[in-house]
């Protein structure tokens, strides 16, 4: 039996700019207990669908022709016609949050801030299954039990800003299961998630379906959820369906140029260093334009650049008060050593909350330490950057740069393009008006895109191409070292494989060093030369990349691994040892590698260049090491 059946949908959205035609002619179904993957580029139509679905369609949006039909797995009433309903009106407000229901992309502008989880996710119940409120809590206690909330009885009261990404995803998962639905429909439930809590949010996803023998529209971009997760993939293409079948059949088989472009653009464990992701649009770099007027760096490859000794940073998260005495301190990093070398690429991985961001925006001098040192060599040996003011500081500044994780909210809304990559060059006084327009169509050039977008906003660009106007706001200064935090965790795979490939080829012809940090690991295996790995505010793994990824000596490393999910059917995540594992725990570790919080990290060279945080190997008398 089809749950859901989509026959020859189209959607046009009317603006001032006339017709767009964002789905068209889109027709595929959904059987009862499976989970079905609607595959595709941003702005492919996938979530337009979604809102077609749910009734949740903008205003602007109007359904041209098609039927969207769902079914009662019982069987008690005759199967609807989504599309021909009043999106506000009653029979829609029935459907919608009771017998197919969804979750978010971003969970955090999906919650309301301003009610506790107890009462977001009992409201579903008592609108739909006519409860009472004490009724409704109970089922949200229950709910919570189903999707492993550690502490259920405290949920219920906390508000989301007191829960991690991970735990407001739950809750989303919570609130969507509330009412039992027929269809659940998860538009890129993990894109912003780190790969163990992404396992686990795909356990609970997959343990939830089996649990209620509902079906599952899995929107996303990502090939390893795909491979992992459904029985039958639909691949969509500016609106129009390019391919659809069994996950074996597209994955072994695939027969559309789009699919099979899409599949080579996904960064993987096996790939050769000298092989580079296909993007379906490359980018040519040409650099030349920006090797002059710059700062030249004197320090010689393979040499220290950045050093970062016994680092130490504490948040404290609450104030102090009547209710609590004492604040709540977090020790985001706690002794962290990291070396990186002129002209390599450090890539810098773990989970959220593991003090990766915390560690750049350090380097960066964004915020000050509590202890330990952040050392710079500007080609006079290592200086401690917090000694550093007036020209020293901004000379500084022009040399180190960092692009940002999110390329919608780092970019000001009421700044041109233009203003936004001449404004560096005007705080350090480099070049004329005439010179600075000049260097503004260079990087465009450079970055791929028409400098004829120079006068455009922000918002007017993709989500790529606005990550693309933050590297080239980066690179504004010439510098000779950047930080990048996640640049790639908000695209999909072929605008990643665009800025990846991008990021490649500046390194190679600007002699950049990168910090790079992320949790993907099979990107930081394809871009960086060598690994550090954090965890609760330490360093526990650092080696060459293929050394760490092909032979892992650290539990939470082999976690981190064990979790990614690989676009093979051949290589499935194994999720039944998710649960059995406590991979962040550093107290659970098993020895050597043991660690309390009264005890220093150290990291002990077990293989050549291969160093690895074990304290019991460090007081047995086993030789110490320096993260290099």
């Amino acid at each position: 039996m089809d749950v859901l059946t989509i026959d020859g949908l189209t959607v046009d959205f009317h603006t001032a700019e006339g017709r767009t035609r964002a789905v068209d002619n889109v027709s595929f179904t959904v059987p009862q207990n499976r989970t079905v993957a609607l595959v595709g580029e941003s702005g492919s139509g996938k979530t337009v669908i979604s809102q077609t679905i749910m009734g949740l369609l903008p205003p602007a949006a109007k359904i041209a022709s098609g039927r969207v039909l769902l079914a009662d797995p019982s069987g008690s009433s005759e199967p609807v016609d989504i599309a021909a309903l009043e999106r506000k009106g009653p029979v829609m407000r029935s459907l919608r949050g009771n017998r197919v229901a969804i979750i978010f992309q971003e969970p955090m502008t999906s919650l309301s801030p301003l009610h506790t989880i107890g009462d977001q996710i009992g409201e579903a119940a008592m609108l739909h299954r006519n409860v009472t409120r004490p009724e409704a809590r109970e089922l949200t206690r229950s709910m919570l039990q189903l999707v492993h909330f550690p502490d259920p009885d405290r949920a219920l009261d906390a508000y989301p800003f007191e829960l991690s990404g991970g735990l407001r995803q739950r809750a989303m998962i919570a609130m969507a299961m509330i009412c039992n639905p027929a269809l659940l429909i998860a538009d890129e439930p993990t894109t912003a998630l780190d790969v163990t809590i992404q396992a686990e949010i795909l356990k609970l996803i997959k343990d939830v379906q089996a649990e209620l023998k509902m079906s599952v529209l899995m929107i996303t971009h990502d090939f390893g959820v795909v491979a992992n997760m459904a029985d039958e993939v639909v691949v969509i293409y500016h609106g129009k369906i390019m391919e659809k079948g069994t996950a074996q059949q597209l994955f072994s088989n695939p027969q559309h140029a789009y699919l099979k472009a899409l599949l080579n653009a996904v960064p993987s464990f096996n790939m050769d260093k000298a092989d580079r992701l296909v993007p379906i649009r490359p980018i040519v770099v040409n650099a030349a334009d920006l090797k002059s007027n710059r700062v030249e760096c004197t320090v010689p490859p393979g040499e220290p650049l950045v050093e970062v000794r016994n680092a130490r940073k504490c948040f404290s998260l609450r104030k102090s008060g009547l209710l609590s005495p004492k604040p709540t301190v977090l020790k985001a990093l706690d002794g962290v050593n990291l070396t990186i070398r002129r002209g390599e690429c450090l890539g810098l991985v773990g989970e959220s909350g593991s003090g990766k961001t915390t560690v750049a925006n350090a380097v960066l001098r964004a915020l000050d330490l509590n202890g330990g040192q952040v050392l710079y060599n500007r080609g006079k040996g290592l200086q401690d950057i917090s000694k550093l003011s007036g020209d020293d500081l901004m000379d500084y500044r022009r040399r180190v740069q960092l692009i940002f994780q999110d390329p919608f909210s780092s970019l000001n809304p009421r700044m041109t393009v233009n203003d936004i990559l001449t404004e560096p060059l005007q705080i350090h006084g480099i070049g004329t008006p005439a010179e600075q327009a000049e260097r503004a169509r260079s990087l465009m050039s450079l970055v791929g895109l028409d400098a004829r977008y120079l006068r455009r906003y922000p918002h007017s660009f993709s989500g790529g191409q606005r990550q693309r106007i933050g590297i080239a706001r980066a690179l504004a200064l010439n510098p000779e070292f950047i930080l990048c935090d996640e640049p790639t965790s908000a695209l999909d795979v072929s605008v990643q494989a665009q800025i990846l490939n991008l990021l490649q080829d500046l390194k190679r012809d600007l002699n950049l060093t990168y910090l790079f940090v992320s949790h993907n690991l099979a990107v930081v295996d394809y871009i960086a030369d060598r690994i550090a790995v954090m965890c609760r505010g330490r360093v526990v793994e650092v080696g060459e990349t293929r050394e760490v990824v092909s032979n892992p000596l650290h539990p939470y490393t082999k976690a981190l691994l064990a979790a990614v999910p690989e676009p093979d059917l051949n290589a499935p995540l194994d999720f039944s040892a998710l649960g059995a594992q406590r991979a962040s725990d550093p107290a659970s570790w098993p020895e050597p590698y043991r660690l309390t919080d009264q005890m220093e990290p150290v990291l002990v060279e077990q293989e050549k260049d291969h160093f690895v945080c074990a304290p019991g190997l460090a007081s047995s008398g086993a030789a110490r090491g320096t993260a290099a």
